[in-house]
């Protein structure tokens, strides 16, 4: 993996994609465009220089990650590299998990209302329907 010996760093929209966040560089603008990325807990532009030690906040759908950067790259790798690049936070981790169980346990209590009425289900229906409208 190219590794940047020097301090310069390299570009977070090339880093993020470097190190597999997003498939490709202008997704990963994208996102640092909407917000979607703090570093050190600013927004920034795709112009800013990730240096080693930054905490960078990546929200990607229903997560948000916490993560340390340990390594730069402005080359993608194979994800094995590209998990050495960062390092999650254990609190970022446990908030994760806590999220994700959340939304199983909400998901379980919603009804499912996409079952469409079989044709015994319709005709009751439809026999209920025409029965209240006699009824006034």
């Amino acid at each position: 993996m190219t590794e940047k010996k020097n301090n310069a760093g390299v570009r977070i929209d090339k880093w993020l994609w470097a190190a597999r966040f997003f498939k490709t560089r202008s997704l990963a603008k994208q996102a640092i465009e909407g917000g979607k990325i703090h570093y050190n807990s600013q927004r920034i532009k795709t112009s800013k220089l990730v240096e080693i030690g930054a905490e960078l906040t990546v929200r990607a759908g229903w997560d948000e990650k916490t993560i340390v950067v340990i390594g730069l790259s402005d080359q993608r790798r194979n994800a094995t590299l590209a998990a050495e690049l960062f390092d999650e936070t254990a609190a970022s981790i446990a908030l994760r998990e806590q999220r994700s169980l959340e939304r199983k346990i909400a998901n379980l209590a919603m009804p499912d209302h996409a079952a469409r009425p079989n044709k015994k289900q319709r005709r009751q229906i439809h026999r209920f329907k025409n029965k209240s409208e006699l009824d006034k």
